[in-house]
């Protein structure tokens, strides 16, 4: 008996990646079929809940937003669903911090049509996929970690200059104190900070504070 396509909701905030999306997939109606689109969390959880497909293609950056914030809401409103990430963005902290909340694999944006079917498809039965540029990587980065050759607060997800911003906000330092600190604007202290605070799981800076001297992250 024939196995029905899978179902799939894509969400990305340029409209040419889903025209692109579309056309390269449109040979393989047959086992895998685009059910609903959309341009942020908001929308990927509408689409999810509405039409309930097996699998979700979303990208790392939405347009003023993180896809790993809208990750974590797809997976709360429907746990059973596979959320794949597709980018351009081939940093394997991204990578840690996506099948941390739950993803089921990590694509990169230079697939073939052809690449990508065969992706989701072992996906959907029940492989953990990451793209085979990043794999090495990730195994070389495991071993480094377990090894304690990366910064402070990494094991959390934290990047190198995340962990720099935390241990500077530990020291004391304002937003802006820590901008001179670094020589960098406040609005990218602010980024960093909103990335530091989704990793540690904290809404503020006293409970990033908190959770840092907790954690052991600066001994």
């Amino acid at each position: 008996m024939r196995s029905p396509p899978l179902r799939l909701v894509t969400v990305d905030d340029h409209e040419m990646v889903h025209d692109g999306l579309r056309a390269m997939l449109g040979s393989y109606r047959d086992q895998v079929q685009i059910v609903a689109e959309a341009r942020d969390s908001d929308g990927a959880v509408k689409a999810v809940l509405s039409h309930e497909p097996d699998l979700v293609l979303l990208d790392v950056r939405l347009r003023g937003e993180s896809g790993l914030d809208a990750c974590a809401r797809i997976l709360r409103a429907r746990p059973g669903c596979l959320v794949v990430f597709m980018t351009v963005y081939d940093d394997e902290q991204y990578v840690y911090q996506a099948l941390r909340l739950g993803a089921s694999g990590f694509l990169l944006k230079d697939v073939t049509g052809a690449e990508l079917v065969g992706a989701l498809t072992r996906i959907a039965a029940g492989e953990v996929l990451i793209a085979p540029m990043l794999a090495g990587r990730i195994a070389l980065s495991a071993a480094r970690l377990h090894a304690g050759e990366f910064w402070p607060g990494a094991h959390l997800g934290l990047t190198q200059r995340e962990s720099e911003v935390l241990a500077l906000m530990v020291s004391g330092l304002t937003n802006k104190g820590i901008a001179a600190r670094l020589t960098v604007s406040e609005e990218t202290v602010k980024s960093h900070t909103r990335g530091i605070y989704r990793k540690l799981g904290v809404n503020d800076r006293v409970t990033a504070v908190a959770t840092a001297l907790r954690e052991g992250v600066f001994r």
